[in-house]
């Protein structure tokens, strides 16, 4: 009788600790007990540390590439303000902004000019150099070469200047036209201000170059009147033809809403024209043929004379 084959031992498997992961098999992910706060991961924890990094990384390159401003930092005073403009002294002007002082040869100049509005007061035009006019920086650093005017009137500072030109109220006697740095600081040379100072004398119309009409003989009377009016580009009444005989006398009576001249070609008699003011002009047709009237400045013809 044929006895079985001995079975050989099975070779031992290793046996897994107990709470560990068989090989190939994925571990549970662990379940916080209920109540409990939930863990945070690794990944939670820098994400906010890496959008900080990236917010830093943008605010530098946007900061290498941006406009650089001149204006002081928050906190700090007009004078501490970053610049290049000169050497800052202990001497203050009337309102106690402290003056900067720049070489004669980098100083800015100022000249003004005034000329008398027909509606009353001034109007001043300055001319500056080595100076332009900066709004929009105005409280920012004292860059040489920039800044704006301070205007005083009888010794009274009463407005600024950012351009050439403005308006000076009638009643005024002097006028100091002063050069500020952007930062408020005056600028300054040898010690004292940039600034000019003219003497307004009472306002009037500027005068005209056209020569005053000559009134006609009291013994010789003008044998015809014309009025016409002048407003705007209009004239009333419409421009037509008058008809004179040779040698006979008429006065031409013009009014306009704006200074201007009248003037008969031909005749070479002009008159000058205040704005709502009659101007006469009385001639004698001792030339015949036709001439018009015209007014220089509007360049408007208001009639014809036709002198046979």
């Amino acid at each position: 009788m044929t006895r079985p084959a001995p079975r050989r031992p099975s070779p031992a498997r290793p046996r897994t600790p107990l709470g560990a992961a068989h090989p190939g098999v994925r571990a549970p992910v662990p379940r916080p007990a209920p109540g409990s706060a939930p863990r945070r991961t690794a990944r939670r924890r820098t994400a906010p540390v890496a959008a900080a990094a990236l917010a830093a990384v943008l605010l530098l390159a946007a900061g290498c590439g941006g406009r650089a401003t001149t204006h002081h930092k928050p906190g700090t005073g007009h004078e501490q303000a970053t610049g290049n403009g000169g050497t800052l002294l202990a001497a203050r002007d009337e309102s106690g902004h402290r003056l900067r002082e720049l070489p004669a040869a980098d100083a800015p100049s100022v000249r003004a000019e005034a000329r008398p509005d027909t509606e009353g007061g001034w109007n001043v035009h300055l001319t500056v150099e080595r100076f332009r006019f900066t709004p929009e920086s105005t409280g920012g650093a004292a860059l040489a070469g920039r800044g704006h005017a301070r205007l005083l009137v009888d010794g009274r500072e009463t407005a600024r200047a950012y351009g050439p030109w403005f308006h000076v109220p009638p009643g005024a006697r002097t006028l100091t036209v002063r050069l500020y740095a952007d930062d408020h600081t005056v600028w300054a040379t040898a010690g004292a201000p940039v600034q000019t100072t003219l003497a307004l004398t009472p306002s009037a119309p500027p005068p005209s170059s056209a020569p005053a009409p000559a009134p006609p003989p009291a013994s010789a009377p003008a044998d015809r009147t014309l009025d016409i009016r002048v407003t705007g580009s209009t004239v009333t009444p419409a421009p037509s033809r008058v008809e004179l005989r040779q040698g006979e006398r008429i006065t031409l009576r013009v009014t306009a809403d704006r200074a201007d001249t009248v003037h008969v070609h031909g005749y070479d008699r002009e008159a000058a024209l205040a704005p709502g003011a009659p101007a006469t002009l009385t001639l004698t047709a001792d030339r015949t043929g036709l001439f018009e009237v015209e007014t220089h400045e509007s360049g408007l013809v208001l009639t014809q004379l036709v002198v046979r």
